[in-house]
């Protein structure tokens, strides 16, 4: 058995699917994912890495447990930092705050005992204050798809851990948007529960009242699954609440904020149009749409970091600021001191409260039976302008999240009509406490709509590169609504070449004599997002006609064929899934030779 069968990008089904058919040990996962680790180094993502020495006691777990009673038996999962997981450190990002408990976190305990396996503590925004992932001494989380970019925080090395293939799920925490907003930026999807619905024992806590512990992952049938197991009261935790998550069902509106968006940083643009690609979309879902006055929205989300709530932080983190100089990161000290201010006295805490009281009272009438859709954020940033302009930069991060705690809201991120190639959208649905079953069922539609595909005209498209299942850019295919349908070759008249781009893609060119068949999917696609689809390929690439090994022609991926003047010819591997595994093979080789 060989680890490169282990699929780019991790999901529950998928791995459980190959352990059951024998193509895939817990093993042989976690070793490949201690390679991935390694190649990359340079994201910044964890703190403690993967490492199969302390790993090992977990899989040896395994052999005790029954796989068809333990509903995540063998599946790898990432801790934020700032969630205990037994005899392994936990430092909040700052490594003079550094403790090793003795017992694990609640909601860890309950997903080791359902047989996942932790495979290491991701990197944070430090003592969670952030929302940008790179306030943290163990360096800045880089972006998943464009390392130039912000990761998103600060749970910024939990989402990347997913996004690039180390994790099938991971933990976050969040408490103004934490759990949203690298979600966003990674193209996944961020569940945050109620609060109260999972268990925070075992958390270092930002903000008591208002923290949730939150899952990332590439769909949300997984983050689904994981909510099935951690989800229940603690009689030990005194936030903890008993929250049934009650039968999907639809919401009898979607609520859209009458105020236009703001929409910041360098592809403030594609951001904008990303959204209103995002409201076409949900305008064709045959659901109600009421436009409401949003801009208490704004005015409560003000109150967590300009009124008294701050206090809350340096409540809990006061003490070991003041009696340890220099430890935090600058920044994240600055954004702490701020709550010691004199103005954020008893009196003012209670003006606050009473003042958020009638906000959630809106909210609460606004969303009865009813899903408030955002964009999840309004742009993004690079790591240099968030150096360069720290606090301004995260604070725009959480226009459209720092409210949701506040109002007693559950929420899920998910991925929409990406901004560019590599620069992914999302947005996020909110809902009351007691809703979680309404964003969840509205989320499904939004992300698949298969029901269009069956109503609408539609279009086969044929898949050779990075949007293959697996692939960073499946989650084009999901945002547009595109279906699998099967695997396919092409007539033998092609070649694929490997274009000098980072990422690593192919390019598939036909040729007027005998070549290759090379091996396609076949997805199938509505007319009406197959136009926003094509818009987002960049030049070599487009979209021609495909003729397929039985004859037929389907639209699909082509590539100028001026491009393999400076490419490699791969078309020997006979498709991309095997070039890539190859490559993926030889770079694990290569960096090994750099460490001996």
């Amino acid at each position: 058995m060989k680890t490169m069968n282990l699929p780019k990008l991790l999901s529950i089904p998928e791995l459980k699917g190959k352990y059951q058919s024998n193509e895939l040990t817990p093993e042989a996962v976690i070793q490949e994912i201690v390679h991935r680790a390694e190649a990359d180094k340079e994201y910044n993502i964890w703190i403690t890495p993967p490492a199969m020495e302390w790993i090992k006691p977990y899989l040896e777990q395994l052999k005790q447990m029954d796989p068809e009673q333990s509903p995540l038996w063998g599946i790898p999962f990432a801790i934020k930092d700032n969630i205990d997981l037994a005899g392994i450190p936990t430092t909040s990002g700052c490594p003079e705050f550094s403790y090793i408990p003795n017992k694990h976190a609640t909601v860890v305990t309950r997903l080791i005992e359902a047989g996942a396996i932790p495979i290491g503590k991701a990197n944070l925004d430090q003592f969670a204050t952030g929302l940008v992932g790179t306030r943290s001494p163990y360096g800045e989380t880089k972006n998943s798809m464009k390392p130039e970019l912000i990761s998103g925080g600060s749970s910024s090395g939990s989402a990347v851990s997913v996004a690039r293939g180390m994790a099938a799920f991971s933990l976050g925490t969040d408490t103004a948007g934490s759990g949203r907003i690298p979600a966003a930026l990674n193209g996944l999807v961020g569940y945050k529960p109620s609060l109260g619905a999972w268990p925070i024992n075992g958390l270092v806590k930002a903000c008591a009242s208002l923290d949730c512990i939150n899952v990332f992952a590439n769909s949300l049938s997984d983050a689904m699954l994981v909510d099935e197991v951690v989800r229940g009261f603690e009689s030990n935790d005194p936030w903890s609440k008993t929250i049934t998550r009650k039968p999907n069902a639809l919401p009898e509106k979607i609520c859209l904020v009458q105020e236009p968006p703001t929409f910041y940083g360098p592809f403030a643009q594609e951001y904008k149009q990303a959204w209103e690609k995002a409201v076409d979309r949900i305008k064709n879902l045959d659901i109600p749409i009421e436009y409401i006055d949003g801009s208490y929205l704004a005015e409560a989300s003000a109150i967590l970091y300009e009124g008294p709530w701050v206090a809350e932080r340096w409540a809990e983190l006061g003490e070991f600021i003041t009696t340890n100089e220099n430890a935090a990161f600058p920044v994240t000290e600055k954004v702490l001191r701020s709550g010691a201010k004199p103005q954020h006295d008893a009196a003012s805490l209670f003006k606050a409260m009473h003042k958020l009281q009638a906000f959630k009272q809106k909210a609460r009438q606004q969303l009865n039976n009813a899903v408030l859709v955002m964009p999840t954020c309004g742009g993004t940033w690079t790591r240099q302008q968030v150096r360069d302009n720290p606090i301004e930069t995260n604070s725009l991060m959480g226009l459209y999240t720092n409210h949701c705690n506040l109002l007693d809201l559950c929420a899920v991120a998910v991925p929409a009509v990406a901004a560019e190639e590599t620069v992914p959208f999302g947005i996020t649905l909110f809902s009351n406490s007691e809703n979680e079953h309404l964003i969840c069922e509205l989320s499904e539609l939004f992300l698949h709509d298969r029901c269009s595909l069956q109503t609408k005209e539609t279009t086969l498209v044929a898949v050779c590169g990075l949007h293959m299942r697996g692939f960073p850019l499946e989650k084009q295919m999901i945002e547009h609504g595109a279906v699998f349908i099967r695997e396919a070759k092409t007539a033998p008249q092609y070649k694929m070449i490997k274009l000098p781009s980072q990422p690593s893609k192919p390019g598939l060119i036909r040729l007027n004599e005998p070549g290759e068949f090379i091996e396609v999917e076949v997805w199938e696609m509505s007319l009406s997002q197959f136009g926003s689809f094509v818009s987002l390929i960049p030049a070599p690439l487009g979209i021609g006609k495909v003729e397929l090994e039985d004859g037929s022609e389907i639209p699909g991926f082509i590539c100028e064929a001026s491009a393999a003047k400076t490419a490699e010819d791969i078309s020997h591997t006979g498709g991309w899934r095997y070039a890539a595994a190859a490559l993926n093979k030889e770079s694990i080789f290569k960096q090994s030779l750099v460490i001996s």
